[in-house]
């Protein structure tokens, strides 16, 4: 489900993010509220409180895994891609999870250097129910986002 430009996470999702929030904000010395690290997420989506978000994101269709041959988009170490699953594995022993290989259309350049590029065009990563990976950037950006 979009708001805007963006795709909504799953709830499971939203509650990680006001929970990563809150301990950012702890760490830099600032304590809030459980409540108000939600309402924080809220406003970061462009709703007007938790309840409204809560609403919106409750109404996403349940996660389809993805089958082979599939074609997806979403961004990879930041950078936008298209492509195709040429691999799809569901991993029985972490229940929903999905280990995913895919074929982008073009090549992604990982590399943020000026001085230099790295190039990828077929990339493996275990996605959870929300199409995204539970590694992250060292800004916190999970390292393959699929958008539905």
């Amino acid at each position: 489900m979009t708001h805007g430009s963006r795709t909504l996470p799953s709830l499971h999702m939203l509650k990680d993010q006001a929970k990563h929030l809150r301990a950012l904000l702890a760490a830099a010395g600032n304590e809030i509220g459980h409540s108000r690290s939600l309402e924080l997420i809220a406003a970061h989506y462009g709703y007007r409180d938790w309840n409204a978000l809560h609403a919106a994101a409750g109404d996403r269709p349940a996660f389809r895994p993805c089958m082979l041959g599939s074609r997806v988009r979403g961004h990879y170490l930041g950078q936008a891609f298209e492509g195709e699953i040429i691999s799809a594995q569901a991993l029985r022993a972490q229940p929903g999870r999905y280990r995913l290989t895919f074929r982008f259309d073009e090549p992604v350049d990982v590399v943020t250097f000026e001085s230099f590029s790295a190039f990828r065009q077929r990339v493996t990563a275990t996605v959870d129910e929300t199409g995204t990976t539970v590694e992250r950037t060292s800004n916190g950006r999970p390292h393959l986002e699929l958008e539905w």
